[in-house]
């Protein structure tokens, strides 16, 4: 098996944190995260072969804040770039080749969301790659993100769109590329992550490492308690106790939406719908107030979505530092 690069795909609060630090523990992975080239770079300067386009996207990539963290070595980069094709997939996998370099590992891997949105050109540009993406039952996902962040934009519907899509994109990826695409459950990795872990190590083609599961790799990641958004943890610790709790988090209408919309794509991957018990008033504003105006809000997010896909989802200006300020 040719041995490419290891992409960790899937939403936010999804577990893609805590399989990063996993495999960022293995002595021949190199892991980046969150680094989103594939997201704000991958076709959006065009041709990489016009000297001009490539000044512009490499000008932009010294300026974005995590890539400006991994230290790239812009004159490396550009000479080993225009020695060979001018592709962006091989653009990206220069700068990823900089950091394992650095560290040592004979293997590079990245962790950023959304990456199931690329699976195509992402296999296309490394034959050899390995793609992990992460799910999670999306009544968890949400309780997680109105936890960790209190307010989540666009509402339940919003959350449900954006987890429908993924779920989507991991069955329909996973009967494209079976080899090379593979979906891990965060409950089964939270759970038993031995097991899972080894199963993964399988799939990717590397030797099990028990010093995995001590995360050492992503300290910052492992000390601050690892996998939960409920509290502090012990350091080093994969917790459970995060698993079925949207029920202390959400209500029964939130519950009910999630269900009525994902029914279809919950039970495919294996996750549990159960009859949710409304009050004859909460009944009437179900559906009066909280279907349509969810479902609105899901539509709103598809749209939006899909005009995203078409125009490009450049580095937002927050991101960015000035040139000086990199160096």
């Amino acid at each position: 098996m040719e041995k490419g690069p290891i992409f960790v795909a899937g939403l936010e609060r999804s577990g893609t944190s805590l399989l990063y630090a996993l495999l960022a523990s293995h002595p021949n992975v190199a892991m980046t995260r969150r680094t989103n080239m594939w997201t704000h770079f991958y076709g959006q300067y065009g041709d990489l072969g016009d000297d001009r386009n490539l000044d512009r996207c490499i000008d932009v990539m010294m300026q974005y804040k995590r890539l400006v963290k991994l230290d790239p070595d812009e004159a490396r980069l550009r000479r080993e770039f225009r020695s060979g094709a001018p592709t962006y997939a091989r653009l990206f996998a220069l700068l990823e080749q900089q950091h394992a370099d650095r560290i040592g590992r004979p293997r590079w891997g990245d962790k950023s969301l959304h990456t199931e949105r690329y699976a195509e050109p992402i296999l296309d540009g490394y034959p050899g790659a390995r793609i992990l993406h992460m799910m999670r039952d999306p009544r968890d996902r949400f309780a997680s993100s109105l936890t960790r962040w209190e307010v989540r934009r666009g509402g339940v519907g919003a959350g449900t769109a954006e987890w429908l899509s993924s779920a989507h994109l991991a069955r329909t990826n996973r009967a494209r590329f079976p080899d090379q695409y593979m979906v891990v459950r965060y409950e089964a990795l939270a759970t038993h992550p031995e097991r899972t872990i080894r199963e993964i190590c399988e799939f990717i083609g590397e030797p099990y490492a028990a010093e995995m599961l001590r995360m050492d790799g992503a300290q910052r990641f492992r000390d601050q308690g690892s996998n939960s958004s409920y509290g502090a943890r012990e350091a080093g610790v994969i917790s459970t106790d995060s698993i079925g709790r949207f029920s202390d988090v959400l209500s029964a209408r939130q519950i009910a939406f999630i269900h009525a919309v994902a029914d279809d794509e919950m039970r495919a991957l294996g996750y549990e719908v159960f009859p949710v018990a409304l009050s004859h008033t909460e009944r009437v504003l179900f559906g009066v107030r909280d279907l349509p105006l969810e479902l609105l809000r899901l539509v709103a997010w598809r749209t939006r979505h899909s005009v995203r896909n078409r125009t490009g989802r450049p580095v937002p200006d927050y991101r960015l530092v000035p040139r000086h300020a990199a160096a």
